[in-house]
């Protein structure tokens, strides 16, 4: 192993080279380097660096700060007149001055972090053909497979310069579906700006890809202004060859990478995870993080409850990719703390668009049978050919704890969440789906249903609720609290693969940062620091790859590392080679 996770190359990356002092060497000059965002400081180019590298004329003659420049793009992104138009004025930032956008958004993370991200990125994406300007990141085509390297290879970064590498097919946009093309771009590049500006993940050492594999969205198929390949989404053996040879060629020119799936369907998202977890350093966020997230709150929620993970009662409301994801998270965890695993399997109950899952449905997805109950154990549950609804399942398993992934708006009514706090004392209520508009139950029902009892969780922003004088603050199952913490950990540890300890290492290290002794205490701290949250995360993943002997490099002080690794959104000297 080498003797620091600091040891990188300082090789070329995308038009310049960095020196060992952190300064930035060049040699392009002139309009070459106004254009390049990694470069680019506009008006912060002192007079010597304008001089040296032929600036001089092509920009004012004023010379301001980070600073000044940070507060005149705040006003400009005031005012834009919709969240949609924010985030096109973002994106023009960041596609001319990456160091200045990301000084804005560190500056005011908590308010642009649904711009730049979930929410108003689906807005983005809808409309990625129409408004196109300018390609960010990889785009691989499977219709030219063997064209992949060479797309890599014209990225101009090299093998010693990647730390991590976000791709999506773009088949499952954030509740908005098949977006092609765009869905993937847009998602890629929204992914690893929240990396950088949460945990510092340097954004010179990122690549987006967008693996553009058709699309079945009509509306898309037939706009003549769409950018991506017009056909039908390819799936079966050429879809799994695609991703092999995406797989095989990045992880052979950057082996230091982490490899991130992002909005996958549910039929490919757990197949390619599964295939390639034991080989790589992959990690899926919507299976993994979501799953990591949830389980920080059951954490937190159990420590108020007294009742110890193998005693939880679970109910999980749609069992798709991210709901299964949650539960394999929460009974790996029931295993931790006792329990066999087919024991704890048992202690979840899995409920989807078909009622409760039984393993004598002709349906299930491979996922999901593990969690499918015997018919015989449900036999008098249900009438002939009846399926078992929400209500039922309540009623007669008794939960501990309901969960909701279903993006069914109300899904959990008054009367049901009546009859589980019924059946326990302090009911763990964690309905996650977004947006408003999808979410199960209101935290105010919630907390009014079960008169103050509810333990909850949510995966919108909701504002406190007071009851009976007491102040209820509600934490929001945010992946943005663990995926960048999580992969700043890998980067630090170059770990050769993303271990279930990690993920249990990244959740704990989440619910340990806020004190939930308190009535009414948050499970989950808010998003207002995320870069201490971050740091905070990665120290504890890269602490547990270490004691896994998954980090290939020494980790003498993990703090430190920690704090070294974390890119900083200030300028740094340019100069001309």
């Amino acid at each position: 192993m080498s003797s620091s996770s600091n040891e990188r190359s300082k090789g070329t990356r995308r038009g310049f080279a960095e020196n060992p002092d952190g300064s930035y060497v060049t040699q392009g000059g002139g309009l070459d380097v106004l254009d390049n965002p990694l470069l680019n400081k506009g008006t912060a180019f002192s007079a010597e660096e304008r001089a040296e590298l032929g600036l001089d004329g092509l920009i004012p003659s004023g010379i301001e700060t980070l600073e000044e420049q940070a507060r005149r793009t705040y006003t400009q992104y005031l005012a834009q007149p919709t969240d949609l138009l924010k985030n096109v004025y973002l994106l023009a930032l960041q596609d001319r001055n990456e160091v200045l956008f990301y000084r804005l958004l560190a500056d005011h993370l908590r308010e642009m972090l649904p711009i730049v991200y979930d929410p108003t990125v689906a807005q983005a994406i809808r409309g990625y053909s129409h408004e196109y300007r300018r390609p960010r990141g990889v785009y691989l085509s499977i219709d030219d497979i063997g064209g992949i390297e060479q797309a890599f290879r014209n990225f101009g970064i090299g093998p010693d310069d990647v730390d991590l590498i976000v791709a999506s097919d773009a088949e499952e946009i954030l509740g908005i579906g098949d977006w092609g093309v765009g869905g993937g771009a847009g998602i890629a590049a929204g992914k690893l700006a929240v990396y950088t500006a949460a945990a510092g993940i340097d954004p010179a050492r990122v690549v987006p890809v967008a693996l553009d594999v058709g699309t079945d969205n009509e509306q898309l198929l037939n706009d003549p202004l769409y950018v991506g390949n017009r056909h039908s989404r390819v799936r079966g053996r050429r879809y799994d060859d695609f991703i092999e040879a995406y797989v095989s060629v990045a992880t052979r020119l950057f082996p230091n990478a982490m490899l991130h799936w992002e909005d996958f369907g549910p039929s490919n998202a757990r197949r390619i995870l599964e295939k390639y977890t034991g080989r790589i350093s992959t990690f899926n966020d919507d299976m993994q993080g979501t799953g990591a997230i949830v389980l920080a709150a059951m954490l937190g929620a159990v420590r108020v409850s007294g009742t110890p993970m193998r005693d939880q009662r679970i109910v999980v409301f749609g069992s798709g990719t991210a709901g299964i994801g949650v539960a394999d998270q929460i009974r790996d965890a029931m295993v931790r703390d006792g329990l066999d695993l087919e024991t704890a399997t048992r202690r979840i109950w899995a409920v989807d668009k078909q009622g409760l899952l039984i393993d004598d449905m002709s349906d299930l997805r491979d996922f999901q049978v593990p969690y499918a109950r015997p018919a015989s154990e449900v036999g008098d549950w249900r009438g002939e050919g009846d399926n078992i609804q929400l209500g039922e399942v309540v009623e007669r398993v008794k939960p501990t704890m309901l969960l909701g992934t279903s993006t069914v708006h109300g899904a959990f009514t008054e009367k049901i969440v009546r009859a589980m706090a019924a059946g326990a004392d302090r009911p763990i209520i964690f309905p996650i789906s977004n947006p408003t508009g999808r979410i199960e139950a209101m935290p105010a029902d919630l907390i009014r249903w079960t008169d103050g009892r509810a333990l909850i969780a949510t995966g919108i922003p909701a504002d406190p609720v007071t009851h009976d004088g007491v102040t209820y603050v509600i934490g929001q199952a945010n992946n943005a609290l663990l995926y960048p913490g999580l992969g700043l950990g890998v980067v630090v540890s170059r770990a050769r693969r993303v271990s279930k300890g990690m993920l249990q290492a990244a959740a704990e290290a989440v619910g340990g940062l806020v004190d939930v002794s308190t009535p009414g205490a948050s499970l989950l701290p808010q998003v207002d620091n995320l870069r201490e949250i971050s740091a905070t995360v990665a120290v504890a993943v890269a602490k547990q790859a270490a004691g896994e002997n998954l980090a290939r490099v020494d980790l003498y002080d993990p703090v430190q590392q920690v704090q070294d690794a974390m890119w900083q959104p200030e300028y740094r000297p340019v100069r001309a080679a």
